[in-house]
């Protein structure tokens, strides 16, 4: 846990640096025998394994270490947070994966579905189907997915998934969900407390943060401390940032923002707001068909259509006063980069807000053409 007992600046630095911190934890998890699952998307009912007394840990890379290695097996035209990933797990660089007892995929992009294939070569592998269609025949499919999840847990960690345990869960993630939102609501405010990128640093520090249950109070206190050393950041235009996921190398893009004027004031991105906006019903009696729900309702361009996306754009783009959105796209992510249209559309016609979409990968050789189109676009505003 962040110590919250430093000054600002380090405690940001400190989340910033949370999950190579997380290397060390989770290596203690390990020796404590205690279950890991590796996963890779906010898909994954992270409520499955609380129930089950394990730990998630984000398999999801974003850096470009490994790329050259992944190349030497899949298309240099990939999506590099699929290179990354499996070069992580190729060369056996990265702890998370090496600790995994299990690792969780979703079909959510092509890509990755062929990706877990490979990775069943290194460690046990479960898929879950996820509709790409948010219907109740989807809902259906989802739910027996989640059965499916609940007895691969159960038969390979020798344990027991009750309601209790299952009812608990929910209640801590939820309590988790809660706390990130009531957080990152800071930035609604006219006079801003921090910048976009001291958010982010937390709301990415805080999925390393394996003692879920201290997440809430932690986050209070933090919440108590940035507004009595209050930044007083008015009159910079507000940028929401949606797309792709953001993280490590792609932070570059935040920093574009903020280093020419402007200021993020929300992420709509994983991480962000797509996979924490809503909770759990705790008052449906069928928790199985609770969770699904819940997870059926994140925004991803892999479902089609994507209307639970422009929804919460319209919310976040209304109650963060946003002056113009970032719509980040990852090189070579069909989804994203084809739904962009509809986005783009929405914003424009809809919201009547400025709109640019970039495209990224994790290298550094963009970073000056990121400023300039980035500039340019926060100028016009």
């Amino acid at each position: 846990m962040v110590d919250l007992k430093k000054e600002l600046p380090e405690v940001f630095n400190d989340f910033a640096d949370s999950r190579k911190n997380a290397f060390l934890k989770v290596k203690e998890i390990k020796d404590k025998n205690i279950p890991i699952i590796g996963i890779f998307c906010t898909f994954f009912p992270q409520e499955l394994a609380v129930a089950a007394g394990a730990t998630c840990v984000s398999l999801c890379a974003t850096s470009d270490e490994t790329i050259q290695d992944a190349e030497r097996d899949l298309p240099k035209n990939l999506c590099p947070l699929i290179k990354s990933s499996y070069g992580f797990a190729l060369t056996d660089k990265c702890p998370f994966f090496y600790f995994s007892d299990l690792v969780v995929g979703e079909t959510t992009c092509d890509g990755k579905k062929k990706m877990y294939e490979y990775l069943g070569e290194f460690k046990p592998v479960h898929v879950m189907e996820l509709p790409n269609k948010n219907t109740e025949q989807g809902l259906i499919l989802w739910k027996e997915e989640i059965r499916k999840m609940i007895k691969t847990i159960e038969d390979l960690f020798g344990v027991e998934i009750t309601e209790e345990k299952l009812k608990h869960a929910i209640d801590v993630k939820n309590a988790e969900r809660s706390a990130v939102k009531d957080f990152y609501s800071i930035m609604k405010a006219d006079d801003l407390p921090i910048t976009g990128g001291e958010l982010w640093h937390v709301l990415n520090g805080v999925q390393f943060d394996f003692d879920k249950e201290s997440i809430p109070q932690m986050l209070e206190e933090l919440k108590a401390k940035v507004m009595s050393e209050h930044k007083h950041i008015s009159g910079k235009p507000r940028i929401l940032i949606t797309g792709c996921p953001i993280g490590g190398a792609t932070e570059k893009v935040i920093e574009a923002v903020e280093n020419n004027g402007a200021v993020v004031v929300s992420y709509e991105n994983c991480g962000g707001a797509k996979a924490i906006d809503e909770n759990v019903d705790v008052d449906n009696p069928d928790m199985i068909d609770a969770i699904a729900r819940k997870y059926m309702n994140i925004g991803c361009a892999c479902v089609s259509p994507n209307e639970n996306r422009l929804k919460l754009l319209n919310k976040l783009i209304d109650e963060y006063k946003v002056d113009g959105v970032i719509d980040m796209h990852l090189q070579a992510c069909t989804p994203y980069q084809v739904e962009g249209l509809s986005i783009k559309r929405f914003c424009n016609d809809k919201k009547n807000v400025p709109y640019i979409a970039v495209e990224t990968d994790y290298s550094k050789s963009d970073i000056g053409q990121l400023n300039t189109r980035i500039g340019a676009f926060i100028e016009m505003l």
